[in-house]
């Protein structure tokens, strides 16, 4: 092969290899989708800008901005606590201004952070040379299904049967509210009412679902790059064989999650506090809740475990093999012979063997779990502070608080 073809062949690979590594790291967790190209065609977002704040204000302006104009006009809006007014449903702020808001205002943050965490594939780059190609293709399946149209209609439809399932709870009532009114005659879904039913509530089921869709889309990603070759060491200086920057990545989520939060403790409020539940009852409660928000994102970081744990076993092998063989001959130039089973054969003044202990001592403390309290304390706020506040409504907050303190420093 001439000079001029191995020049070619090798910007020809050269190029490859950028463009694989261009392909890994342009994850975009936000952009894509039926909705995302509706949003971008009627001008509220841009390709290169999502525009986020811009977009929850338009969002919150239609879930809970116009029920509560409706309800202004029809004097449901004000009134006290026994009649049920729009501005003093906790329900309505928590899901249709608090959630729906920070759903959207989220997108921004978890497409920020989920980018970087991914570009450290390459940075590093920890994945082996002959892994770029199918890291690049595990992306484009990822983002092929961040793109479906199928799944957005999924969320469209669970979104609609959230809305049929409210109608039916409006319907059963028995007592006035700025959604329906008690007459003679049965109940009656009011402007306001009907508003929520059709837009507000398919909004915040929709968001909610679209959410937690590509969430999952992201956590299949993680574990098909989990099962490809990469180049960790048990020595890294972050305890984690070069991967403890994964751990990190629910703190992207933190205002999704407090979002849910605020929702979840809302239905808490209403429905089991009607029970009279004591705060040791309720400490159980969010807890629980605390455990589930830990487990549904620490369930895609237990794909590394096994890479982890098969990294640390053969690294503590062989380096403790080295440190055999180091201490015996460090054993023999301070005493001249090895006190047990002494081998002449065995020593070689012309070999110094380097001490692996250091080595070996750092390896044996290597974490095979990603997920890790210090990175994950904005999340676990995120999914205990709006429990809080709804608690100190029922309960004395001096205890409230003071079981959500004891769950964050646990």
């Amino acid at each position: 092969m001439t000079d001029i073809a191995k020049d070619f062949d090798v910007a020809t690979d050269d190029d490859l290899a950028a463009d694989q590594s261009a392909g890994i790291g342009e994850f975009l967790a936000s952009h894509g989708g039926p909705f995302f190209e509706l949003q971008r065609r009627v001008g509220v977002l841009e390709e290169d800008a999502l525009h986020a704040g811009r977009r929850a204000a338009i969002f919150v302006a239609l879930a809970w901005g116009v029920p509560l104009l409706l309800s202004l006009l029809q004097g449901h809006a004000f009134g006290p606590q026994d009649s049920h007014p729009y501005l003093l449903d906790f329900g309505a702020w928590a899901r249709f201004f608090i959630a729906t808001g920070l759903f959207l205002m989220a997108e921004q943050q978890v497409e920020y952070g989920l980018r970087g965490k991914l570009g450290e594939f390459v940075r590093a780059p920890l994945l082996a040379p002959e892994s770029f190609k199918p890291a690049a293709e595990v992306v484009v399946k990822a983002l092929k299904l961040r793109n479906s149209g199928v799944a957005e209609v999924v969320c469209l439809g669970l979104a609609i049967a959230g809305a049929l399932a409210l109608i039916d709870r409006l319907l059963a009532v028995d007592a006035s509210t700025w959604a329906v009114q008690i007459a003679d005659d049965g109940a009656h879904v009011t402007l306001a009412g009907w508003w929520v039913v059709i837009v507000s509530v398919p909004i915040f089921y929709f968001l909610l679902m679209r959410g937690l869709w590509r969430y999952l889309v992201w956590a299949m990603l993680l574990w098909r790059l989990a099962s490809l070759k990469l180049r960790l060491v048990a020595t890294h200086p972050d305890g984690k064989a070069g991967l403890a920057f994964l751990a990190e990545y629910p703190n992207a989520y933190s205002m999704f999650v407090f979002g849910l939060s605020a929702s979840m403790a809302i239905t808490v409020v209403r429905h089991v506090f009607e029970s009279n539940i004591s705060s040791v009852t309720f400490g159980y409660i969010i807890a629980g809740w605390l455990a589930i928000v830990f487990a549904f994102f620490a369930f895609p970081l237990l794909a590394f475990s096994k890479p982890l744990s098969e990294l640390k076993e053969r690294s503590l092998q062989i380096l403790a093999a080295r440190a055999t063989l180091a201490h015996r001959a460090a054993e023999r130039a301070l005493l001249g012979r090895n006190v047990v089973a002494n081998d002449a054969a065995e020593a070689d003044p012309d070999h110094t063997i380097p001490d692996p202990s250091a080595q070996y001592a750092v390896s044996k403390k290597l974490s095979v779990f990603l997920l890790s309290r210090s990175a994950i304390a904005p999340l676990a706020a995120a999914a205990l502070v709006p429990f809080a506040i709804a608690g100190a409504t029922k309960l004395p907050y001096k205890e409230v608080f003071a079981l959500v303190k004891k769950l964050l420093v646990l």
